[in-house]
C-alpha cells in the first residue's frame, strides 16, 4: 500500500506516518491497527488519538454504531489510563463515548453498571485529593475569604452561607483571620448545605473546635439537601446580620434542573466539514500536547464561546437558575463569591461539548502530569473518579442527567447582572495572596490573572477557573 501511495506522488510518506494517516478513513474493512502504530513517538500518537476520538465521536453522533465500534477498538490499542497525557485523556473520553452508546440500551447499560459502587463519601475523598494535589480550590478559598474579610470590616454579626459545605479548611482559615481583626472578631454564623448529614456533622465539629480555641462566638447551621432542592426560606437570615454567600463549583448544577422542559434536536454537523477538519488536525505535528492546544487544533471547528449559552436549550434550562439567583438576591447579601469552571461544556450537541472538554481536561491532566509520577495512585484516583466521571457526564448524558454544565465567566456575569447583582472588583491584596500561594507550589505552570474585575486561574495560558464577587445592588 505504501508503494501505491508513493506512485501517486507522495514521496515523503515514509518520513511521517501522519501523512499516511490523513489518507485513512475509519471503515468496517479497516481491520486491526498496523503493528508500527505502537512504535509511534508520543506526539505522533497523540495526534492520531485526537483523530480517532473526533472521528469516533462523529460516528456516535450520527448513530453509526458499527464504525463507532471500530474506532473504539482502534483507540483501545493506543490509549491507557497510566500512559502519557494524551493516552490517559483518550482512555476516559472513549469510555464516555462507549457509555453514551450503551445508554441506547437501558437494560444493558443498567446491567453492566449494577455492581458499580459510587458513594458520596468516595466523592468527598477524591475532592479532598484534588484539593491537596492542585492549587485551584485553595486559591478559590483564599480569594473568597479575603473578599469576605474586606466586605465585613466593622461588622459585628456575620452570616455566611456555604452552598456546598464539604471542606472545613476554608472556614478554619477564615476563623483564624477574623480572630486577628483589630476591632476583634464578629459573632460568626455559618449555614452549610450538603446532601449528606454526616459530612455536615464533621464540618460542625471541626469548626466549633477551632472557634472555641480562638474564643470566637460561633454557630453552625446544617441544612441537609441537594442544592437544586434548597428552600431559601430555610436559610433563616436574621435582621442585623451581614450576609455573605460562597459558591465553589456549584451554580452550574442548577442548570440541569429543568432542562427536560425544552429539548430540541440540534442541526446535524456537516460530515464534509468534519472530514476537512480531521485532515487539518493530522497535518499538524507539534512536539507536546500543550503545543497542540495552544495551536488551537480543535478550535478550528469549535463553537464560539457563547454559542451554546445562547441556545434555546440553555435559555430554557436557565429558568430554574434565574429563580434560584433571584431568591438569593432577595436575601440582600452584602457579598456573594462565585467560583466556576472556565469552559463551556453546556453545548447542545455532542461535538460542541467534546471539543471544549478536550481542551479543558487536557490542561487538568497536564497539571497532574507535572505534579505526580505516573505510578501515583492518588493521581489515578483523581483522574478516574473525578475528571473521568465529569467527562462521562458531559459526553454520555443528556437532559436532567447531565449535571456538569460548566459555562464561562461572561455567561455568569450576564446571569448575575440580570438577577440584580452588581460586580465587586476583587482586591489587589487578594490577588497578591493568591500569587503567594502559587509560588509555594514551586511550579511555574500555574498562573492567575485579573480579568474584568474578576480573577482567572490558569494552567500555562489555558484559563481553567474563574472567581467573581457580587453584592446585592441595594448596597450600591
Amino acid at each position: 500500500m505504501g508503494g501505491m501511495i508513493q506512485d501517486e506522488g507522495s514521496s515523503s510518506v515514509t518520513s511521517s506516518p501522519l501523512q499516511f494517516f490523513s489518507l485513512m478513513s475509519l471503515s468496517p474493512n479497516l481491520g486491526s491497527p498496523y503493528p508500527w502504530l505502537r512504535e509511534l513517538k508520543s506526539e505522533e500518537r497523540g495526534l492520531y488519538l485526537i483523530h480517532l476520538i473526533l472521528s469516533c465521536a462523529n460516528h456516535v453522533a450520527a448513530g453509526s454504531l458499527e464504525n463507532a465500534n471500530i474506532g473504539l477498538e482502534q483507540i483501545s490499542h493506543l490509549a491507557s489510563p497510566d500512559g502519557d497525557t494524551m493516552q490517559r485523556i483518550a482512555a476516559y473520553f472513549t469510555e464516555a463515548l462507549a457509555d453514551r452508546i450503551l445508554k441506547a440500551w437501558p437494560g444493558l447499560h443498567k446491567a453492566l453498571n449494577s455492581t458499580r459502587i459510587s458513594s458520596i463519601s468516595e466523592g468527598i475523598l477524591v475532592q479532598r485529593l484534588f484539593f491537596e494535589l492542585c492549587p485551584f480550590l485553595k486559591l478559590s478559598y483564599v480569594i473568597t475569604n479575603q473578599a469576605i474579610i474586606e466586605a465585613m470590616e466593622g461588622e459585628k454579626m456575620v452570616h455566611i452561607i456555604d452552598l456546598h459545605s464539604a471542606e472545613p479548611a476554608q472556614w478554619i482559615a477564615l476563623l483564624q483571620a477574623l480572630s486577628a481583626r483589630p476591632e476583634g472578631p464578629p459573632h460568626l454564623r455559618i449555614t452549610g448545605i450538603h446532601e449528606q448529614k454526616e459530612v455536615l456533622e464533621q464540618t460542625a465539629i471541626r469548626l466549633t473546635e477551632e472557634a472555641e480555641k480562638l474564643d470566637i462566638a460561633f454557630q453552625f447551621n446544617p441544612i441537609v439537601c441537594k442544592l437544586e432542592n434548597l428552600d431559601v426560606e430555610s436559610l433563616r437570615v436574621k435582621t442585623g446580620e451581614a450576609l455573605a454567600i460562597s459558591s465553589v463549583l456549584q451554580l452550574h448544577y442548577i442548570l440541569a434542573s429543568d432542562d427536560e422542559l425544552l429539548r430540541k434536536k440540534s442541526p446535524p454537523t456537516s460530515k464534509n466539514s468534519n472530514s476537512v477538519h480531521l485532515q487539518r488536525v493530522l497535518q499538524m505535528n507539534q512536539s507536546t500536547l500543550g503545543e497542540l492546544l495552544e495551536k488551537d487544533l480543535i478550535n478550528g471547528h469549535s463553537p464560539s464561546p457563547d454559542s451554546a449559552s445562547s441556545s434555546p436549550q440553555s435559555l430554557a434550562a436557565s429558568a430554574k437558575m434565574e429563580s434560584f439567583l433571584t431568591a438569593l438576591w432577595g436575601l440582600s447579601p452584602k457579598l456573594m463569591v462565585v467560583t466556576e469552571q472556565e469552559s463551556n461544556h453546556n453545548g447542545s450537541t455532542l461535538m460542541e461539548r467534546l471539543f471544549e472538554a478536550l481542551y479543558f481536561y487536557a490542561a487538568l491532566f497536564d497539571c497532574l502530569e507535572s505534579t505526580l509520577s505516573r505510578a501515583s495512585m492518588e493521581r489515578l484516583k483523581v483522574e478516574k473518579m473525578l475528571f473521568g466521571e465529569e467527562i462521562k457526564n458531559i459526553i454520555a448524558c443528556e437532559g436532567a442527567e447531565r449535571k456538569e454544565r460548566h459555562e464561562k465567566l461572561e455567561k455568569w456575569i450576564q446571569r448575575l447582572d440580570l438577577a440584580g447583582f452588581g460586580k465587586v472588583p476583587l482586591s489587589y491584596y487578594g490577588l497578591l495572596q493568591a500569587k503567594r500561594l502559587l509560588l509555594s507550589y514551586g511550579c511555574d505552570g500555574y498562573r492567575i490573572k485579573e480579568e474584568n474585575g474578576c480573577l482567572v486561574i490558569c494552567w500555562q495560558d489555558r484559563s481553567l477557573f474563574s472567581v467573581s464577587a457580587w453584592r446585592c445592588r441595594r448596597y450600591d
